[in-house]
This record gives structure tokens, C-alpha cells and sequence, in this order.
């Protein structure tokens, strides 16, 4: 039986969300703490770090620590018609701290589910990852966006690429003030930049947010945005998830829906995720795909209860101490089900509930 009172929170968190993910048919996934370093350079837009810790290997070839999962899982896997690889993972990643700014070994769960996949995988990824949520925080919420949504009206307005791009940017960080810069230097009417800055206020419940969607213009996408919300407002935890038009991910590698999950007292998001089809590409494969990360190191502080003591009992003991009769103490203590720490003085920083002398003084 596993003492979870000896687990960080962290810990607890990823125990339970194995037992989650298999339920749904996701196979545990393992690989080398080791990657080439190009594979990062080449997609470091793609990591939430661009900071890597690379080194020599032995024939000579530049190796990274990886500092993330998912294009590993990509790079490993293959394209099989109408099969879908469905994987999670539990692995330590190496990134700089946003507490400390330095490099850290941080715990990271998630899962990918690559291949022929359709808008119930998508519906079952957002579902997962909103009770990945709810295993850390009764308090969570989720924001969904569309990325095609988003790209079909800013193109539809202007479809300069450098245009597309600024645009993006604006509606992220909610900055109309630079979006109407934006749209006046490229001399965008102002239907259409009406049309583009309406996306920064599209925040709210699902169906509402629908309705403002129809109001913009005839969007071919909007079909999917129905389904999956008619599929997510038949969870229970339909109530924590919202549909967010501001929140969107690189244009490069994300498209269709995006999503970031957050949980009470922690300021930023804990989990990230959505389909990434552009990066498959970029990686020259040909299947669409879907997942999250869920961010542990940000948790680990969350529910965490200092215990009032660090043992039991101390047991003190010298050299003229019965060795026999120690033993029989530790083994009646630890059997009764509390803990002991054997000690010859007293430690100065220990804290503990009772002492027992055994010492020929005591």
C-alpha cells in the first residue's frame, strides 16, 4: 500500500491522472531523458522555453536534455490510416524555473492522441484534460479558442501575412489600442477592423459566444464550435469551461481549437494544449493530432501542509546502548504504525513528539 502522506502534491496529482488517462485507452509512454539538439533549435517557437541544456555526446553529435515531450512523441511515431497512436506520459522535463530563473528538473504529465482523429477525440482530450484539472483544484477553469475561426475573419479582412501575424498578437494580449494602429496602417475600413477587434471580447458561456460568432460573418467552422459545445455541455464540468477568443497559440504550429487551463491561487496557466496539425507537418508527417501538457512544477505549492512534526518519536541511544534492545524498540514503534529516527545526540532542527532515552544516563 502506497503512504501518499510521504508524496509532494505533485505526485499525487500524476498517480492519479495514470489511472484517468487509461480508462480512456492511453498507453503509457517512455523515452530517453536525451534528444538531439536540433530538433529543439529547429522548433523552439514551439517550446514554452527556448532555453536548452545541450552537451557532447560521445561520437561528437550535440544532445539536449529535452525540455519537452511532444515532438519526441512525434518524431518516434508513424502515419497509419484510420489508426490513432493514443498516448500520456509522465516525464521529467528540463526548463528554466519561473521562480528561481534557473534550470530545473520539473514533472511533467500530458497526453497526445495522433492520427486520424475527429472531433470526438478533440471533444475527449478537452474533457480529460478538464478532470486533469479537477484532480488538482476544485476551483478551475478552461478556455477554448479556434484558431481557424480566428485566421478565416482576420483573413477575410486583410490577408497579408505580416498583417495575419500582428493581428494575432493584438487579440492574445486583448490590446485593441494597437489593433486599430495595426489596421489603419494597412488601411483596413472600419467594418472590417470592427469586424477583427469584436474577437477580443468573444469570452464567455459557450452558447453565447456562438451567437455573437453568427453575428460577425458566415464562418465555415462554426459547425464544429456547435458540436463540440453540445458535446462538452452534456459533461458535469460544463460549467467550468468557456469559450476564450483571445486565447490562441502560434499560428505555425497550432490550428483549429486551442485551449489553457487554470486553477484558483496560481496566476498562470497550468495546462496547455490543442490540435497542432502544423507542426505534424512541419515534421513531415501527414496525420492531424490533438493533446495537453499539464505544468506540475506550477502546482507544487498548491495544498501543500507542513507537517507539525518530522517523526514520532527520537530515540536515543550511546555506545553501551543494548543493540538488541534498540532494535526491539524500533521494531514496536514502526509496528504500532509511527515513526522513529535513531539518534546519538539530539538534532538541533528535528522536530518530534516524544523522546526516548536509551543511553546508559537516560
Amino acid at each position: 500500500m502506497i503512504d501518499d502522506s510521504l508524496m509532494r502534491f505533485e505526485e499525487k496529482v500524476s498517480y492519479s491522472l495514470r489511472s484517468l488517462y487509461k480508462k480512456y485507452g492511453y498507453l503509457p509512454y517512455k523515452m530517453s531523458k536525451f534528444e538531439e539538439y536540433e530538433l529543439y533549435i529547429r522548433n523552439k517557437d514551439f517550446l514554452v522555453s527556448d532555453r536548452v541544456i545541450a552537451f557532447n555526446d560521445t561520437n561528437g553529435k550535440l544532445m539536449a536534455l529535452k525540455p519537452d515531450v511532444t515532438l519526441s512523441i512525434i518524431k518516434a511515431g508513424e502515419d497509419i490510416k484510420g489508426v490513432k497512436q493514443k498516448v500520456f506520459y509522465n516525464e521529467n522535463v528540463y526548463r528554466v524555473s519561473e521562480s528561481t530563473h534557473r534550470f530545473k528538473e520539473i514533472m511533467q504529465t500530458g497526453l497526445e492522441c495522433i492520427g486520424d482523429i475527429d472531433i470526438y477525440d478533440i471533444y475527449e482530450v478537452i474533457t480529460l484534460a478538464a478532470r486533469s484539472l479537477a484532480e488538482i483544484s476544485d476551483d478551475f477553469y478552461i478556455e477554448i479558442s479556434n484558431m481557424d475561426i480566428v485566421y478565416f475573419v482576420i483573413s477575410s479582412v486583410c490577408d497579408d501575412k505580416k498583417f495575419v501575424s500582428q493581428v494575432l498578437k493584438c487579440i492574445s494580449q486583448k490590446n485593441a489600442h494597437d489593433l486599430k494602429k495595426i489596421c489603419e496602417e494597412y488601411s483596413v475600413e472600419f467594418g472590417g477592423y470592427k469586424k477583427i477587434s469584436s474577437l477580443i471580447s468573444l469570452y464567455g458561456e459557450m452558447g453565447e459566444v456562438i451567437e455573437k460568432i453568427k453575428e460577425i460573418s458566415d464562418i465555415p467552422q462554426t459547425g464544429d464550435l456547435i458540436t463540440l459545445s453540445n458535446l462538452l455541455c452534456n459533461t458535469s464540468l460544463s460549467e467550468r469551461i468557456k469559450f476564450d477568443f483571445s486565447a490562441l497559440n502560434d499560428i505555425n504550429y497550432y490550428n483549429g481549437f486551442v485551449f489553457r487551463g487554470f486553477v484558483k491561487d496560481v496566476f498562470c496557466s497550468v495546462l496547455s494544449g490543442g490540435q497542432y496539425d502544423n507542426m505534424m507537418k512541419k515534421m513531415n508527417r501527414k496525420s492531424s493530432a490533438v493533446g495537453f501538457a499539464l505544468y506540475l512544477d506550477r502546482i507544487d505549492d498548491l495544498n501543500r501542509q507542513m507537517p507539525e512534526f518530522d517523526v514520532d518519536y527520537l530515540l536515543i541511544y550511546d555506545n553501551s546502548t543494548d543493540v538488541l534492545k534498540l532494535s526491539n524498540k524500533v521494531n514496536e514503534i514502526t509496528a504500532s504504525g509511527f515513526t522513529v529516527s535513531t539518534q546519538k545526540s539530539i538534532p538541533g532542527k528535528l522536530r518530534y513528539k516524544e523522546l526516548i532515552d536509551l543511553t546508559k544516563e537516560g
